[in-house]
């Protein structure tokens, strides 16, 4: 699941944001040096969200300004997601502009929450073109696009048609090949400049499949997944993964998660539905071959009694594939017989690693759980070590089953606590928080793994994490990891099908004999009933796996008048960019700020005030020696903030004299 169902927000009111609260910004002199683009989504193949320039420093963050904001007009508002009589399973949610984007060959590329893709030049911000791929989205659930992807053909000339190709997917299953320069289609990619991704995927519904997250692409091969929507029904469609040739659109390979020995293909010609999916954004490691995805659990998410075994084989892992031939070089498990939807959200991580004198080339996954797996990319053994822990097996409901143990990393220590229960009860009065207290002993709680009952089981950590598809950062000259965690605990409770239907805070789960209620678990004032920070930012020693600083993220500022400051903790979605100079640039906070952070100890340095929340990634490059580095970040809401969607895509730059 990319998001909460449920807005963990619904005590928050909305109040008009705050202005002028920071000093005018003092012009710095600006020295001509080193380039640099940003040509993926996470600014390698690997990941990392690392950017190797650092004219943006410690001592001159003070004097960044708004440089350009270009605004597409793509969102839309929603309901109010905390209405108690709002049907989430027919609503239309508000747009999430989650685009992260790229910079190649001096111009920038992003594409918004309905699928059209702007050029830009990423000094100025003036429109070079835009393309309209014409996706109809007035039905869709997901309005959201984080990114797009770009190929250079090295066997053409600059100023060839279609030399450069920028691939843009679309809420409709479609990937489009555009021609960089120009913006137009390129005809010779697919059928007409694009591939249709709904081909042997079998029967869709207007909601049920598609591409959210950017394609990877390795030597000449594009390798996607896609998004299927969550705990609706068994019968969803495929996961999937296919590859296909960057210059033809020619299908190479595909790879649908079914357990070894099973056949991928029904005899009638389609994908074997119900697999995993694979929702998220792809690395690929050129020099081993490798293509690394990270996988959702299998469907309906929180009920498994009825997943043939071969369901839930590669579900929440991480599986490493030939970019050749689609085979499975190697597979992690980062949860048995996930029943939580605690789904493998984010970029697998590529950096390598020095420790006791060897370089190791490393792959580090973050989860839900707030759990770091780091382990070796070449055969996925564990770096750190990890221990089979026995889990909680009593009070599942009838016909569901557990697995005995699940997998715990050594190290790095856990970003999330592990456990919660009434002691662990939190109010913002004496009252409130015995209210949280006696309503903790009546639900069903206590370690992570704790099984979904009928009476209803506290997720700490929550289906919306720990962290999720944006984090994390990592600097591979300091070998320090940064990643933003949320803590906020919710509620799962399953229903028995004949008293299904009577709510719209519920999810179907058609298919198996119980729907799901997702919920805040909230005091009666309305604030979670859990310790604040609800929301932090941590940096991790990867050579050691030790925890070097873990601090909240995020203030209730702008959300709750005059006292709104004082909450530590603001759960949002997106996450952290990292600088040569050692800062850290993050948003992904349900307040309306991008905070500037010490990469060495946590301190904050600046926060500076945005139109809206921002539920994305920062990106940073620098086209021209004797230019300015630039900051770009997409503003433009989440469905389950507290403020107005947008679409504010800014960049800041230091002031010059």
């Amino acid at each position: 699941m990319p998001y909460s169902k449920i807005s963990y927000n619904a005590m928050l009111v909305v109040i008009a944001l705050i202005s002028g609260c920071e000093k005018p910004v003092e012009p710095v002199n600006i020295e001509p040096g080193a380039t640099a683009d940003w040509p993926s989504w996470g600014g390698a193949p690997g990941g990392g969200r690392y950017s190797p320039l650092e004219q943006i420093s410690l001592d001159n963050v003070a004097s960044l300004e708004v440089a350009w904001i270009h605004r597409s007009g793509d969102f839309r508002q929603g309901p109010d997601v905390n209405d108690p009589d709002l049907d989430l399973r027919t609503a239309i949610p508000a747009s999430s502009f989650q685009a992260t984007p790229i910079v190649v060959e001096n111009t920038l590329y992003y594409c918004t929450p309905y699928n059209r893709v702007f050029a830009l030049d990423p000094e100025t911000g003036e429109e070079r073109w835009m393309f309209d791929p014409q996706v109809e989205t007035s039905q869709k659930q997901v309005t959201n696009c984080r990114g797009v992807s770009s190929w250079i053909d090295p066997k053409l000339k600059r100023g060839a048609v279609c030399r450069h190709k920028i691939f843009a997917p679309t809420l409709d299953a479609r990937i489009i090949a555009l021609d960089g320069e120009s913006g137009k289609r390129c005809e010779k990619f697919g059928d007409n400049g694009q591939i249709d991704l709904t081909a042997q995927i079998g029967e869709l519904g207007e909601r049920d499949y598609s591409i959210t997250s950017p394609p990877a692409i390795i030597g000449d091969t594009l390798v996607t997944g896609a998004f299927v929507i969550d705990a609706f029904d068994t019968d969803v469609p495929a996961g999937v993964v296919r590859a296909f040739n960057v210059r033809s659109g020619e299908l190479r390979w595909a790879w649908n998660p079914v357990a070894p020995g099973r056949e991928p293909m029904n005899s009638d010609g389609n994908f074997v539905r119900g697999t995993t999916n694979v929702w998220s954004i792809i690395s690929v490691d050129e020099s081993l071959n490798h293509v690394y995805v990270p996988t959702g659990n299998s469907s309906p998410d929180y009920y498994g009694g009825q997943r043939e075994g071969h369901l839930d084989h590669y579900s929440s892992s991480i599986v490493a594939l030939d970019a050749t031939s689609g085979e499975v070089a190697w597979h992690v498990r980062t949860v048995h017989h996930d029943i939580w939807d605690f789904d493998v959200p984010a970029q697998p991580s590529l950096v390598n690693v020095e420790i006791d004198g060897e370089t190791i080339p490393a792959l580090v996954q973050v989860t839900k759980m707030g759990l770091t797996w780091v382990v070796d990319r070449r055969n996925g053994e564990s770096i750190f070590g990890i221990e089979e822990r026995p889990v909680p097996q009593t009070g599942q409901v009838d016909g569901e089953y557990l697995n005995k143990t699940q997998p715990f990393p050594l190290k790095p220590e856990p970003l999330h606590p592990l456990h919660f229960g009434p002691d662990d009860a939190w109010g913002l009065t004496f009252w409130d928080r015995n209210a949280c207290r006696d309503k903790i002993a009546a639900l069903k709680h206590g370690p992570i793994y704790t099984p979904i009952s009928l009476t209803g089981t506290i997720l700490f950590p929550a289906p919306t994490g720990g962290n999720n598809w944006g984090s994390p950062a990592i600097d591979p000259e300091r070998g320090i990891m940064v990643a933003s965690d949320m803590q906020v605990p919710m509620v799962a409770t399953l229903r028995a099908r004949e008293d299904c239907g009577t709510s719209g805070r519920e999810f179907p789960q058609q298919g198996t004999p119980y729907c799901v209620g997702i919920d805040l678990l909230s005091s009666p004032l309305g604030a979670p009933c859990s310790e604040p920070p609800w929301a932090t930012l941590a940096a991790v020693d990867l050579p050691t796996g030790e925890k070097l600083w873990q601090v909240p993220l995020g203030t209730l500022e702008g959300m709750i008048p005059v006292i709104g400051k004082y909450f530590k903790g603001s759960p949002g979605f997106g996450g952290p960019l990292s600088t040569k100079s050692g800062l850290i640039f993050v948003a992904a906070t349900t307040d309306p700020f991008l905070r500037i952070f010490n990469i060495k100890n946590g301190e904050e340095l600046r926060k500076i005030e945005l139109p809206t929340q921002a539920a994305s990634v920062p990106m940073s490059y620098k086209v021209s020696e004797d230019g300015r580095q630039y900051i770009v970040i997409a503003v433009g809401g989440h469905w389950t903030g507290t403020f107005d969607s947008s679409d504010h895509l800014m960049a800041f730059a230091l002031k010059a004299r």
